[in-house]
């Protein structure tokens, strides 16, 4: 049986948005293909009909997770306290699978193939350059303070889910707040 482009499309999506979540869950290396089909309800076999290979979905992946970060933190914020509040919160520490790629697989980005890494730097550059428009800012040239706040953003989350302190994960998060 033939499926509609249309059809085709849709589980094509359906396969990156679980793998976005499920990549941010497990990391870049703890997700196999098998098991991402199966979660997607579809056979292994599959896959090869939507992707030439991992690293073609990988990078679909990380720019779907990027794009869920700009709709879920920048969009709904008023202005650029609301996205500290919504990012550097105790949520997105506990919940990798829906939160910023670049906070949860970043440090991954450098060492996977070049179509991985074009993802990771557009997700990183965008998320820089949301940070930017947060702040007022008009031009697309790249303010220091954009990208030492982008940079404050990320490390908070990193250092916050590596902590096994609770009340110290928790002044991570303030202390990065407020240092605006």
């Amino acid at each position: 049986m033939r499926y509609t482009d249309e059809h085709k499309a849709e589980v094509r999506a359906r396969i990156v948005a679980e793998a976005s979540a499920a990549l941010r869950r497990a990391g870049l290396d703890g997700v196999s293909i098998p098991a991402l089909m199966k979660r997607a309800g579809l056979t292994h076999g599959g896959f090869y009909a939507h992707f030439e290979d991992r690293d073609e979905l990988v990078a679909e992946a990380v720019e779907h997770a990027a794009g869920q970060t700009s709709e879920s933190v920048f969009e709904p914020a008023k202005g650029i306290g609301a996205v500290l509040d919504a990012y550097l919160s105790r949520e997105h520490v506990r919940h990798p699978e829906r939160g910023c790629v670049v906070a949860a697989l970043g440090a991954d980005g450098p060492r996977q193939k070049a179509v991985v890494r074009k993802a990771f730097s557009y997700a990183a550059k965008g998320l820089m350059g949301l940070v930017q428009k947060k702040l007022g800012g008009k031009s697309d040239a790249l303010t220091d303070e954009a990208i030492e706040l982008t940079a404050r953003m990320v490390g908070a989350i990193v250092l916050a889910r590596l902590i096994d302190d609770e009340a110290l994960s928790d002044r991570v998060l303030a202390v990065a707040r407020a240092g605006r």
